[in-house]
């Protein structure tokens, strides 16, 4: 959108206009010692009817016109874009150990594997983090930092969606996992420090005890909200004798995770299907509201320099076009003529 800033500055367009009809013209000084050339002779300084200073004066009312414009501040307005506003520090913590591969997940009527629904769930819940700093840890054997905070949700979530599991191992390390998040979230402010741990195992792997885990998190004040992903009951094909029905996530460490969760002021969530996953994501976006999206700014181009510039330019059309004209009138030449 184009806007004048200032537009009240065109009120001066007839300033020059009102200054000659309040100011007296100059008087002539008899004997002047300058001698115009002859084509000079025809400017008429209060406009009268030849041609050329006519010319000059419509002239110099377009560049007094543009100077005027270019005063009022003449700007291109972009569309509104939100502001990146910090509001928490979200860690995301998934596990992409051996066991994520089960295929015990439904996605529109598709078989999926508990990481896929992880994928693609989680994924619309980064999206939705606006203001937010977000960052992603993968764990298996091993505890890896793929995103580190950052506002960029497009980076977090393509991150998320290339990784794969058995990456970072076969096992489990759910201590390691957690004291990494604490790491990189101590230096953030204390009420902004929040971890979303999700896992369908128990801690086999690692270096850091989870009890010894959950004393860093409180320690630094860092929230934990646990999910234990998992079905309760699957039919597996056991081929000649037929199938059976098993319990998947039996392994899975609800205890401990409760008590991550509790102790740290968090809370512990069961998703048994994509539902219930889907579901959490979105409990824990009340629970942690985004911040208010409602401030914008609106990138301002600045265009004052186009009718700034034009008028330089008929300024000094202006001053040399009479230095033009006596270079080319008759008298100019009769005098070359006779000095050579």
């Amino acid at each position: 959108m184009f806007e004048f800033t200032w537009p009240w500055l065109f009120a001066l367009l007839p300033l020059p206009w009102l200054v000659a009809r309040v100011l007296k013209p100059a008087a002539a000084e008899a004997g002047a010692a300058l001698r115009l050339p002859m084509a000079l002779s025809g400017f008429d300084p209060a406009g009268g009817a030849n041609p050329v200073a006519r010319w000059k004066r419509w002239l110099a009312w377009l560049a007094w016109a543009l100077l005027v414009a270019a005063a009022a501040r003449p700007q291109w307005i972009g569309q509104p874009i939100d502001l990146a506003r910090s509001g928490r520090d979200l860690m995301l913590l998934v596990d992409a150990s051996g066991s994520m591969d089960t295929p015990d997940m439904r996605i529109g009527g598709q078989e999926v594997t508990r990481y896929g629904a992880v994928k693609a769930i989680a994924g619309d819940f980064i999206k939705r983090r606006v203001g937010d700093r977000l960052g992603l840890i993968v764990f298996g054997s091993q505890a890896y930092l793929l995103t580190p905070l950052t506002f960029d949700r497009d980076t977090v979530g393509k991150q998320l969606a290339e990784s794969a599991v058995g990456l970072p191992g076969r096992e489990t390390a759910i201590g390691d996992a957690v004291g990494l998040a604490v790491k990189r979230l101590r230096e953030r402010p204390e009420d902004q420090r929040v971890a979303i741990l999700l896992t369908d195992g128990v801690n086999d792997a690692g270096e850091l005890d989870p009890a010894k885990a959950i004393d860093l998190a409180v320690a630094e004040k860092v929230k934990i909200y646990t999910i234990g992903i998992g079905a309760e009951a699957m039919r597996i094909n056991d081929g000649f004798f037929g199938s059976r029905v098993v319990n998947p996530s039996a392994e899975i460490d609800e205890k401990m995770l409760a008590e991550m969760a509790q102790k740290t002021g968090g809370r512990y969530f069961r998703a048994r299907d994509t539902a219930e996953l889907a579901q959490i994501y979105r409990d824990i976006d009340k629970l942690e509201p985004g911040v208010d999206k409602g401030q914008q700014f609106r990138p301002v181009d600045e265009w004052f320099f186009w009718p700034l510039a034009a008028a330089v330019l008929l300024a000094l059309s202006g001053a040399l076009a009479p230095l033009a004209a006596s270079l080319h009138a008759p008298g100019f030449a009769r005098t070359r003529g006779a000095a050579s």
